[in-house]
């Protein structure tokens, strides 16, 4: 029951849409009609800048990582799937349509939950597709191809390093869902239209 009940509140807390709230709170717009009118922190940086994606991304983040952090006082078996169901629950919020962003902040917040909750003594989990994702970032310019590639990482270094396979299972999950999400960016990175950022120097 209680495993039930935390995967339900994760799901709860991962639909909170922190580009939507940041929005209209503080700039009176709402993201979902600008830009590609997803609810994550790129668009939410493309739409309102470089600060709110800032702000954004380490909210989305959060989300997961503490969804994960209260599942473990309150169900331990069940952190790594309330860490899953926050990123369902950022993808399909139930307080924005079922219509949210692509989970790529929410995902680090699963890696670093992993990394302090579950494995407890691995953080190359999460430093090493932090780094892959700013260096595929800077070469490439695309913030999709980035957080699929970051992502793919975990799910190797997951391999190398031996993790439970819980682990392994799950990283590998929650990258073919991101990958998934990113569907019609991939079809812009083949074509040559995917659009590139313009912060980095």
């Amino acid at each position: 029951m209680r495993t039930v009940l935390m995967i339900v509140i994760s799901y709860v807390f991962g639909s909170v849409p922190w580009a939507l709230v940041i929005g209209k709170l503080f700039y009176n717009t709402d993201v979902r009609t600008a830009g590609s009118g997803n609810l994550g922190a790129s668009n939410a940086g493309r739409v309102l800048g470089k600060k709110v994606a800032v702000i954004v991304t380490v909210l989305d983040a959060l989300k997961a990582f503490l969804s994960m952090l209260l599942c473990s006082k309150i169900a331990p078996d069940a952190v790594i799937y309330s860490g899953l169901a926050c990123c369902i629950g950022h993808c399909f919020p139930v307080f924005a349509g079922f219509r949210g962003g692509k989970a790529v902040a929410t995902s680090f917040g699963f890696l670093l939950g992993i990394n302090v909750l579950i494995t407890g003594q691995y953080f190359w989990e999460f430093i090493f597709p932090v780094l892959v994702f700013f260096a595929v970032l800077y070469i490439c310019r695309m913030v999709s191809l980035s957080s699929i590639t970051a992502l793919l990482s975990a799910v190797i270094a997951a391999v190398v390093l031996k993790e439970p396979l819980s682990v392994q299972i799950s990283l590998f999950i929650l990258w073919l869902f991101v990958t998934y999400r990113h569907s019609s960016n991939i079809k812009r990175i083949l074509s040559g239209t995917e659009n590139k950022i313009k912060w980095m120097g």
